[in-house]
This record gives structure tokens, sequence and C-alpha cells, in this order.
């Protein structure tokens, strides 16, 4: 791993950090797991990153998390975060990373926007409700079916940032795409 790939990966999982800063909106019917942007920085990583460094930067943070530094929103962190009803999305944050950054490396053939758009939604809404939604229903004690009801209000949070991950990603692009690891594989094309 070169120098520039772990300033890179340290330097993602720091801005998952600092999107935990920005105040949460706990879901009751959900058990408590609340509405923050670390899953923009998630989504971010993954796309830019491509899914090895990707993966590693989610890995560093939730690393930093378990050692107990309050990095989470709410400024929650520790090892008992893992035992609570959030679980599954901070699980799942690492496999939504390495999708969304493999699908990104895959998708040469669309625009970038859309690109990330799709990665985006297939990694960080898809991949992430299918991991996340049962550990809130075994770990809060709700039923499947409501916490798949419930998980609705998270969606249209979760769509505006895809889009913003796609403009993100499409202003990179046009900057300076020799410089985005997950854009390598569109420059060889």
């Amino acid at each position: 791993m070169t120098d520039r790939s772990s300033v890179q990966i340290a330097l993602f999982a720091a801005l998952i950090a600092a999107l935990g800063l920005a105040p949460n909106f706990a879901v009751p019917v959900m058990g408590g797991v609340p509405i923050t942007l670390q899953n923009l920085g998630v989504m971010l990583t993954g796309v830019l990153l491509g899914w090895k460094r990707g993966s590693l930067a989610v890995l560093l943070f939730l690393f930093l998390v378990a050692l107990g530094l309050p990095l989470l929103s709410g400024g929650r962190g520790g090892l008992g975060v893992f035992s609570g009803p959030t679980v599954g999305f901070l699980v799942g944050w690492f496999f939504a990373a390495a999708l969304t950054g493999y699908l990104m490396e895959k998708l040469t053939t669309l625009p970038v926007f859309w690109a990330a758009v799709l990665a985006g939604i297939v990694g960080n809404i898809l991949l992430l409700y299918a991991l996340g939604i049962p550990g809130v229903s075994m770990v809060a004690g709700i039923p499947l079916s409501k916490a798949i009801v419930g998980s609705a209000i998270y969606i249209p949070g979760d769509l505006l940032k895809v889009v913003l991950t796609g403009f993100v990603a499409q202003a990179l692009w046009r900057a300076s795409p020799s410089r985005v690891p997950s854009f390598t594989p569109r420059l060889k094309a």
C-alpha cells in the first residue's frame, strides 16, 4: 500500500467521523436508529476510493469506534454500540462501501454521475438496509415487518445523499479524474 493510499484511507475515515458531528434525529419506531449524515460519508468513500480503499477506510473508522472514540453521531463509541439496534447498519457500512466502490469501478460505460447514483442506491440503500433492518428487528425486539415499514422514513434522505454523491463524483471527475482511485478503470477504458 502506498503512502497516498494510506492518507486517502485515513482522510475518508476522518470524513465519516466529521459527518457524525452534524445533529442527528433518533427514530423511535426503529429502536432509536438515528438519521445521520455518516452514511453519506460511507457512500462517498466507496464511490471515490473504490472497493479496496473504501472498505479499508470504513474498517478503520469502525475500529476507532470500537476502541471507544466517540465518533458516531451523538458522540457514541465503544463496543456497546455493536450490541445496539444500529449494529446491522454499522457492520453493513463496511460491505456497503465495498459494493459501492466495486460497482463504481465496473460501471465505466455510464457517465460518472449515473454510475455513482446507481452504485449508491445498490450499495448504500439496498444492501445497507438488507443488513441493517434485520439487526434492528433482532436487537430492538421489533417484528421484521414493522422494522421494514419503519425504515421508509430514511429513504428520502438517503436518496438525496445518493444524488449529492453523484454531483460530488461528477465534479471531481471533471476537475481531476486521475486523482480519484475509483476513476482509474474509467481512464483505461
